[in-house]
């Protein structure tokens, strides 16, 4: 044998290093604080879900997740601060149904969110609820539907604001009931809940989280849940799709992107840690008291979650003519 020459030996033991870096890198990942941007003010069901998660992930990688409130244009300003982000694993946004429904709905966004992002993992799935006021002379979907076709100009039906799911999911079951429903767009589900039970708006498709109390206070009546399957957090209330409506279904979600250009393995490292703190009892019962479920999947899965969620929303846009503010 013929011993190596050194300039061969040091190539070699370079290359080795390199290839290896990647791997050293992200088994130490994190090994400084990790934040999390929500693109929405404090207090929100998202904002909610954020909290939850980065003090699981702050207990299981003993580094702190600093949740970032950045909200704003309809939650573009935080997914577009987090798209120019450096690609290490250290800057995440907790995207949501809106960051689906976006690229149909702004002429122009600074980002594209199935191109500058890498899916993670979805975090949870919820469904809206049909809520109107006790006195509305509806008191499930098949009669919700008929009195809309027997009024002259519709219903109004209420929402949190312009492209919101609480809009495009309305306007979904208007397309597929084949009646006239009129927007009334709100800055926010607190207002537009107040004139729904005072009556100014007919109905409003609502997070279960800011409907739901009103529910039980008997301040609204809850007509059906929006997903395929009923709530575990309500599970008296029926599906629209079981109750009038074949086939509807519109579910709001989180899910956790990072800037694209992440190594596979710091994405990877963050989709284990997210399972294990998902597949928690007590992380579970949180996200159920807020009327979602626990939802991870695979950084693949997710991203074909969210290109089938973008496009989905994209048609429902084009159909209804849907526009920002």
């Amino acid at each position: 044998m013929h011993p190596i020459p050194s300039r061969r030996r040091w190539v070699g033991l370079a290359c080795a290093a390199l290839c290896a870096a990647p791997l050293a890198w992200a088994g130490g990942y994190p090994d400084k604080p990790v934040k999390l941007v929500v693109p929405y003010p404090p207090g929100g069901p998202t904002d909610i879900v954020a909290r939850v998660v980065a003090q699981k992930l702050q207990e299981q990688t003993g580094q702190p997740f600093v949740v970032d409130n950045r909200p704003g244009a309809g939650a573009n300003i935080g997914a577009e601060a987090v798209a120019r982000s450096a690609p290490d694993g250290y800057t995440l946004v907790v995207a949501t149904t809106a960051h689906a429904i976006n690229p149909s709905l702004f002429a122009k966004l600074s980002y594209s969110v199935t191109k500058d992002f890498a899916p993670v993992s979805q975090l949870t799935s919820g469904p809206l609820v049909i809520v109107t006021s006790p006195a509305t002379p509806a008191n499930n979907v098949q009669e919700l539907i008929a009195l809309a076709r027997s009024r002259q100009g519709g219903l109004n039906y209420a929402s949190s604001g312009n492209g919101q799911s609480t809009h495009l999911s309305a306007e979904l079951f208007s397309a597929m009931a084949g009646v006239k429903m009129a927007h009334v767009p709100y800055k926010g589900s607190a207002p537009a809940l107040t004139d729904v039970m005072g009556g100014q708006a007919d109905l409003m498709f609502d997070t279960m989280l800011s409907s739901m109390p009103h529910v039980k206070a008997g301040k609204l009546k809850a007509l059906a849940v929006t997903s395929s399957q009923r709530s575990p957090s309500a599970p008296d209330i029926p599906t629209v799709a079981e109750s009038g409506l074949p086939g509807y279904e519109a579910i709001a979600w989180n899910g956790l992107l990072a800037p694209a250009g992440t190594p596979p393995e710091v994405v990877n490292r963050l989709n284990a840690e997210l399972k294990k703190a998902l597949e928690n009892p007590e992380v579970r019962q949180r996200f159920e008291a807020q009327g979602f479920s626990a939802a991870w999947n695979t950084p693949a899965a997710y991203g074909k979650f969210l290109q089938a969620e973008v496009d989905k929303w994209a048609q429902v846009v084009k159909t209804s003519g849907a526009k920002v503010d």
